[in-house]
């Protein structure tokens, strides 16, 4: 490679040439995610602007420039270790799949409960501060829960999210409007997913927002007014500490930790995961650091506002192949929170159709789902699929709660009877969604076990995983306590029993072998 070879010459330079096209990959990630945040805020859980604009995404960009500045620095100094030129930063920005399950599984549920936007904001700050820190503990404790868990448990879980909240909702839509959604959609997955490259190496994230922008605007879909009311939103708004909606937030915080500690657990998995890809690329960073990087940006985004975790991110030997190095890391932290405290990304918000997003997102909901299948071993995919069951459960009674709103009336008032009567099981629905994100992964963390004929530690992973849990509400229980869910408790507990009596047998079985053989 002349001119950036592997022979350190002078010094490690902040910025060269081929930056420019890292930082462009990079910097429309964190844009689409942002983009994603505003819409989904004030369009499906009516924040105000000021919310939104005013706090969570200056927030967001504390988090992005701390550790976007942190990780250019890593790579300086891993160039002058290493003698090099060529090493690239870490890509680093708000964590997709958790922000979904922050914005569907945080946010949403508060929201719809209690109608009130400015307290989902509030829990949703306190489950990112909560979570940035045990993102920070998961430096130390990492390597062991990613031993003990089976991939297709954690990959599995995430999978459920991705197919019912975060594809489901854009698919309707795009088939809502196909005029509008079905070409971008189109360029999205020729170029995500046939992996063709357009002319000039155009990325097909800013294709698709560009054509289909033009095309909404071309024929009448968009609202000028919209792009009015955004450019009010045009003004210096720099990050505010956000300690009284963190007081608040605390309150009603509880029962959405079996939310926030499996995403804690998810992000570090993800950072260690992408650490390791960087490594196999030629950049040999510290694990142990990007983790606590990672939770410290999260943790003061909070402190400011924020209400998304961040990560390192997947695909720093795609950014290192295309010649970037430790400058377009620094240029993403830069133009994010020059969009974020200026209010650009209202304006941006109203000039790109909300149906041209919700095509990335269905991308996005696809990519984590095959990405699950693709990345276990084969004889682990029914466990996979297992860890589906409890969020489309949760799906279901989320939707059709909104039913029964629109009609005015509830579950409880129609009556369990009346339900059971058109095949509508309400509380088995409601049993499993409840806690469905650790639900769906020890279930499918006990039966990837068994599929491996380990049953003592499939056992184990039943009675902690799943009788503990259930006893005291962690799952298949609407609110956390004591015996909160006996009966599921006392289900798992006798799968417990089984796949001990199993192993024990498998044991004896094997002893009598060897004796025969003797």
């Amino acid at each position: 490679m002349k001119g950036l070879g592997r022979v350190f010459v002078g010094r490690y330079p902040l910025f060269v040439r081929r930056d420019i096209d890292a930082f462009f990959g990079l910097f429309i990630d964190n844009l689409v995610n942002m983009l994603i945040i505003a819409i989904t805020c004030t369009v499906l859980f009516n924040m105000p602007g000021w919310v939104v604009y005013g706090r969570i995404i200056p927030g967001a960009a504390v988090a992005l420039i701390i550790g976007n500045f942190y990780y250019a620095y890593m790579a300086k100094k891993l160039a002058k270790k290493e003698k090099r030129t060529d090493v690239t930063a870490l890509p680093y920005g708000i964590c997709t799949p958790v922000m979904f399950v922050y914005l569907f599984m945080i946010i949403g549920p508060v929201y719809w409960a209690t109608g009130d936007p400015i307290l989902a904001w509030k829990v949703a700050v306190v489950a990112a501060l909560l979570g940035g820190l045990l993102e920070i503990a998961g430096s130390w404790m990492g390597p062991t829960v990613r031993r003990l868990t089976p991939r297709a448990a954690i990959l599995g879980t995430l999978a459920g999210i991705a197919i019912t909240w975060i594809a489901m909702k854009p698919t309707v839509e795009i088939f809502q409007f196909p005029h509008v959604g079905f070409l971008p959609l189109a360029i999205i997955l020729v170029g995500f997913v046939a992996r063709v490259v357009y002319p000039g190496r155009m990325p097909a994230g800013f294709l698709a927002i560009v054509v289909g922008s033009i095309l909404a605007w071309s024929i009448g879909f968009m609202d000028w007014g919209a792009v009015e009311v955004a450019a009010g939103e045009l003004a210096f708004r720099p990050p505010i500490p956000a300690i009284g909606a963190i007081i608040d937030g605390f309150k009603e915080v509880i029962p959405y930790l079996v939310v926030i500690v499996p995403m804690a657990v998810y992000n570090f998995l993800e950072t260690m995961q992408n650490v390791e890809s960087a490594s196999a690329a030629g950049d040999d960073y510290s694990t142990k650091e990007a983790m606590v990087v990672d939770g410290t940006g999260t943790t003061v985004g909070a402190l400011f506002g924020g209400c998304f975790p961040t990560t390192v991110y997947i695909g720093h030997p795609g950014w290192k192949a295309v010649g970037g190095r430790m400058g377009y890391s620094v240029l993403n932290g830069v133009v994010c929170t020059i969009i974020a405290v200026t209010g650009m990304l209202a304006l941006m918000g109203a000039l790109i159709p909300k149906v041209v997003v919700l095509c990335i997102l269905l991308y996005i909901g696809l990519v984590i789902t095959a990405q699950a299948f693709t990345t276990i071993p084969k004889t682990h995919a029914a466990a996979c699929a297992l860890a589906f069951v409890p969020h489309i459960a949760a799906f279901t009674k989320t939707h059709v709660d909104k039913a029964f709103r629109a009609a005015g009336t509830t579950a409880a008032e129609v009556g369990e009877a009346a339900l059971g009567g058109v095949g509508l099981l309400y509380e088995g629905f409601a049993s499993l969604g409840y806690g469905a994100i650790v639900t769906g992964m020890v279930i499918a963390a006990f039966a990837a076990l068994m599929i491996d004929r380990r049953f003592l530690a499939a056992g184990l992973y039943a009675a902690i995983g799943g009788t503990l849990l259930s006893f005291f509400g962690v799952i298949h229980a609407a609110e956390m306590g004591w015996a909160a869910a006996p009966y599921h408790a006392l289900g798992y507990l006798t799968i417990a029993v089984l796949c001990i009596l199993l192993w024990a047998y498998e044991k004896l079985a094997h002893k009598k072998l060897k004796v025969s053989e003797m």
